[in-house]
């Protein structure tokens, strides 16, 4: 049974009902009731005067720490204003994206399609058949068509490069909507996720067992920005990019946070708050499977893996998952955040658009981070 004040605040609203669940997110709530200035960041007044607008985002790594939390700030809000006080804003009212996906897509092409039109936006869905990217038309050239035609562009592409082709070729902002190398948007529904489940990020612990791929990328980018520690273990000859790696360990030394690399997933999995796969076999890996599936073999992450992980671990998956990555006593359970992660998704890409395209701010008080 609720206390008085826990209770107070499960009835305050559809935004902290939404997450009576948790309990160390209604603690937090709690203790805002007796002093409203904890939990909440000093540096609001400078996330209040960070601006975006204008931005590509290719990549995390060149977004600062308030920036960062500047878009889960905004997505969070989004989230509060529309899906719990079922306000409509249609803040991108008149305006296009162009959604170039040369990679197949559910949880980027739905939270990106809908999530545009909720905010009075239109939608274009593009594939490779149609239109004629690097084939019959340069990017160049699709990049200054495009930047005539619409107000911003998602691509979901195989090379990084493209990305960068098209960013230095547009005069409207670009988002990576996946690439070889990055995957921004995942991970910034990954820690807002996070901070609605814990109600904060700074000193959590994330342990990545799997894969060194574009997800960790992104994660090893964006990790010691907001103050949490990285702990990542990878089969030896996957190891994440040397350039990434250097770059997060300048990072994780800048911020004060702990960066472990290990090919060890128990030792990765020590002590950490939270467990995170991916697939082991990406789109264009197929060829490689029977060997990948062979050289992971031990990094599966099963309810052993949390034996040795925080009381209060949890887990997330980007999706889609194969059981070979978790078992499903670990994928079902209440640990499990994957599917208020994949819904974030939709939150956070809408932040992200919003924040690149407008000068939009945030009606509720920033959280901690």
């Amino acid at each position: 049974m609720l206390d008085p004040d826990t209770a107070t605040y499960a009835r305050s609203g559809p935004w902290v009902r939404s997450f009576s669940f948790h309990q160390s997110f209604l603690k937090c709530l709690k203790s805002f009731h007796h002093n409203p200035q904890r939990g909440f960041s000093s540096g609001s007044a400078s996330l209040s005067s960070v601006s975006l607008k204008g931005r590509s985002c290719l990549t995390l790594k060149d977004f600062s720490s308030d920036e960062i939390k500047r878009l889960l700030w905004v997505s969070g809000d989004l989230k509060h204003q529309i899906k719990h006080e079922k306000q409509y804003l249609p803040l991108l009212q008149g305006k296009a994206i162009a959604m170039i996906f040369e990679k197949r897509s559910t949880r980027t092409r739905m939270s990106t399609e809908t999530g545009f039109a909720l905010l009075g936006g239109h939608p274009c869905f593009l594939t490779s058949q149609d239109i004629h990217l690097g084939v019959n038309e340069s990017c160049t050239d699709t990049a200054r068509v495009l930047s005539g035609l619409c107000n911003i562009v998602l691509a979901r592409v195989y090379s990084h490069a493209t990305l960068e082709e098209l960013d230095r070729e547009a005069s409207i902002p670009i988002i990576n909507g996946l690439s070889d190398l990055y995957h921004p948007i995942q991970i910034l529904a990954d820690f807002l996720t996070l901070q609605e489940h814990y109600g904060y990020l700074s000193g959590l612990t994330v342990s990545w067992i799997g894969d060194g791929n574009n997800v960790l990328h992104s994660f090893m980018m964006a990790a010691a920005k907001l103050g949490v520690h990285l702990k990542v273990a990878t089969p030896k000859g996957y190891e994440p990019d040397k350039s990434v790696i250097e770059e997060a360990q300048k990072l994780s030394k800048q911020h004060g946070t702990q960066l472990v690399l290990t090919s060890d997933p128990m030792e990765a999995a020590h002590g950490s708050n939270v467990l995170v796969t991916d697939t082991w076999v990406s789109m264009g890996q197929e060829e490689e499977k029977k060997r990948r599936l062979k050289d992971f073999q031990g990094y599966q992450i099963t309810m052993q893996t949390g034996n040795v992980a925080k009381p209060d671990w949890t887990f997330l998956h980007c999706l889609p998952r194969k059981m070979e990555e978790v078992g499903d006593q670990v994928f079902y359970s209440s640990r499990s955040l994957v599917f208020p992660e994949a819904e974030n998704r939709k939150w956070t890409i809408m932040g992200l658009m919003v924040s690149l395209l407008t000068d939009y701010t945030p009606q509720i008080s920033m959280p901690k981070f």
